[in-house]
């Protein structure tokens, strides 16, 4: 894990135009700099860069943050992978908390084998553009499939010689493990204990990782030959578990946000030959059934998948079952078949991109039309096989998960298989409530061992933990009053928490004038009065930030900005650029000229009381509604004690309002 200190230098010397820089064009204006949007197409330029604030932020789609959630969210990786990735930009060693011996040994082993494989790729690049017999065989083979050399060493392919050790015995000669070449997979031991090369005789395709690691290999034969595999893959591994990669996904990733889609093709060489081409969101399941880990990692970048297909309709329906799942996992589906004989390899070498951009969206219909077209075709007049058409639709329709969509296509549904929309409702229904019912007793049968811990740091090449747009407006804007007004205290905290208050002399009790920290006075504030948020993320940040209340050196905007939880260091860089919430709060007419620390005790007394009174009104409006039970009203002892507990209310309410007459404080200001 990488120490606090660590992170703190790299989160103060990542500068966001140099870092947003290093992805898009940038033009100063004003203070600012603007630039098109890394993350949608857009002709006008609406991305943002402030170097003041060290943010940045695209008023078109929305999306943006400091440096860190910056590249998280433009190279999707995790937050340690992220934090990494600007210390190497400006040259900061990374610190990271001393590791078990478990920890070292697994960590050790699975860089060793991303080495290994890192090393292997290179090999067979050389080899095949260094070498007689990668030039003849492997090279004539690329060339013969219309890949130009640009194109090859973009995607890293290689060739592997017909001597089936030449590998081994280069990488054993160069110092790396046989055990580990073998846990690779790139190589296999004989009962003899020898090295054999899996991929001999082969072209090689390298599969990437979301960040560009190479973790796997695929090998195409290129002799005619009967009795072996076409294609041979590597094996499941430390590293490498193909139900969670997608081919040329590390290629695509930022096309296939910039166009709000996902081409899914089923080859290595249909995605080569469409980026060839220019048609670069496009992505292959490598011949593999689709799996939910390949689902939502497309789900990351894009909720629209347009699946490209050949005539092969045999092919189409042994796929049909597996596309369920894109659409259970909430995906828009598009189909698209290619002219017969055409596959998206031989199509994107034959057309140009317009071409191709022009025959897809021409020629696409979303899943549930074609899946409903594709089995008419064979059913007839049969009334058996008409219904099991029938049940099969319903089936796909009952996975999706948003109302209104699968409203729709029921309605479509009625109206294409001439069925009665109340009939396909209710087996619908039946459906989804025996799914639920499959789903809550597999939770039931579920362990705590096997539940992530809640607190844990995302791993490498874990997904990127950035949250979604709706949940940071559902962090940062709420009907709950209460919720309003802990977002208020939160910003306020964030941007003033290590400030001096001046709290003055409290003639009542005796209690001389003092200076405190902005953190100690809302915390003691609030715990005197048993107090505690009640949203959950307010509530994480404040009680954080609480147990630095008499630390002198915390400061809490630059903490919780570079905070390893992603989902609390992406809303306090909202809150810290966010100009308009407090002002609402603290216009006023400046008529005297004040000290800060007595400026800022005003402020933060007015949130802390506002806040109660808030929490009074809550209360009020509770109790009123128990006197209105008729249980509680014919119930004299509960009764009386609602009737105590009203009265001690309007009591607290009474002494909130003289505290604002002590210190001048007009009502409409608490009004945010």
């Amino acid at each position: 894990m990488i120490d606090r200190d660590t992170i703190e230098q790299i989160t103060n010397a990542a500068k966001i135009e140099e870092v947003v820089g290093e992805f898009v064009t940038l033009k100063r204006r004003g203070v600012n700099l603007i630039g098109l949007c890394p993350f949608h197409d857009e002709k006008t330029p609406s991305f943002t860069v402030s170097p003041a604030k060290n943010y940045c932020k695209c008023f078109g789609c929305g999306k943006g943050g400091n440096p860190v959630h910056f590249i998280m969210e433009h190279e999707q990786l995790s937050y340690p992978d992220a934090l990494r990735w600007l210390a190497r930009k400006y040259h900061i060693e990374i610190k990271e908390r001393e590791l078990t011996n478990e920890e070292v040994q697994a960590q050790n082993m699975r860089e060793s084998m991303f080495v290994i494989n890192q090393y292997a790729q290179q090999f067979f690049v050389d080899t095949l553009f260094g070498t007689q017999e990668g030039e003849a065989i492997g090279m004539s083979y690329f060339r013969r499939r219309g890949l130009r050399d640009e194109t090859i060493k973009k995607f890293g392919l290689g060739y592997s010689p017909e001597k089936r050790d030449t590998f081994a015995t280069t990488a054993l000669k160069a110092g790396y493990n046989a055990e580990l070449i073998a846990k690779t997979g790139v190589c296999y031991s004989t009962d003899d204990g020898r090295l054999i090369d899996r991929f001999w005789g082969r072209v090689t395709f390298p599969v990437h990782t979301i960040s560009g690691k190479v973790v796997a290999f695929g090998g195409r034969i290129l002799q005619n030959n009967p009795k072996a595999a076409k294609y041979v893959n590597s094996p499941e591994s430390e590293i490498y578990h193909k139900s969670n990669h997608l081919y040329g996904l590390y290629f695509s990733k930022q096309a296939i946000m910039q166009h709000d889609c996902c081409i899914l093709v089923e080859g290595y060489l249909d995605v080569i030959s469409m980026h060839q081409a220019g048609i670069q969101n496009v992505v292959a399941s490598s011949g593999t059934s689709l799996t939910t880990g390949q689902i939502r990692l497309i789900h990351r970048f894009t909720s629209n998948v347009t699946l490209l297909y050949d005539g092969d309709k045999a092919g189409i329906k042994a796929s049909l079952r597996g596309i369920d799942m894109l659409l259970e996992e909430g995906m828009n589906i598009n189909v698209v078949l290619l002219p017969e004989g055409e596959d998206p390899d031989s199509y994107a070498q034959s057309h140009s991109s317009e071409e191709v951009e022009e025959y897809i969206n021409r020629n696409k219909v979303d899943f549930i039309r074609f899946k409903t077209n594709l089995l008419l075709d064979e059913v007839g007049d049969d009334p058996i096989r008409r219904a099991s058409l029938i049940g099969d639709v319903v089936r796909s329709i009952a996975v999706i998960p948003n109302d209104i969509l699968r409203s729709e296509y029921l309605k479509k549904c009625s109206e294409m298989l001439n069925v009665s929309e109340q009939l396909l409702v209710s087996e619908t229904a039946k459906l989804r409530l025996k799914h639920a019912e499959e789903i809550y007793k597999r939770k039931q049968q579920d362990t705590p061992n096997s539940r992530r811990e809640e607190n844990s740091i995302p791993a490498d090449d874990e997904p990127a933990t950035i949250p979604a747009e709706s949940q940071i407006q559902q962090a940062t804007a709420s009907n709950n009053p209460l919720h309003n007004k802990e977002r208020a205290i939160i910003q306020f905290l964030l941007r003033n928490g290590d400030k001096l208050v001046q709290v003055p002399e409290d003639k009542t009790n005796g209690t001389p004038a003092f200076t405190e920290s902005v953190i100690s006075h809302l915390y003691y504030s609030f715990q005197g009065d048993g107090i505690e948020f009640t949203h959950p993320l307010y509530k994480r940040i404040f009680d954080e930030a609480s147990q630095y209340a008499s630390d002198i050196d915390f400061v809490p905007e630059r903490h919780f900005q570079s905070h390893p939880d992603a989902e609390i260091s992406h809303l306090a860089a909202e809150l810290c650029n966010d100009r308009y919430l407090l002002s609402k709060l603290f216009t006023e007419n400046k008529t005297e000229e004040r000290n800060e620390s007595a400026v800022l005790f005003e402020q933060t007394t007015r949130l802390i009381i506002s806040y109660k009174q808030s929490i009074i009104d809550e209360l009020l409006k509770q109790t009123m509604a128990q006197l209105k039970d008729p249980e509680i009203a014919a119930d004299s002892n509960r009764y009386i004690e609602v009737m105590q507990n009203l009265k001690f209310l309007k009591e607290t309410q009474q002494a909130l309002n003289s505290l604002l007459t002590q210190y001048g404080f007009g009502s409409a200001a608490l009004n945010f």
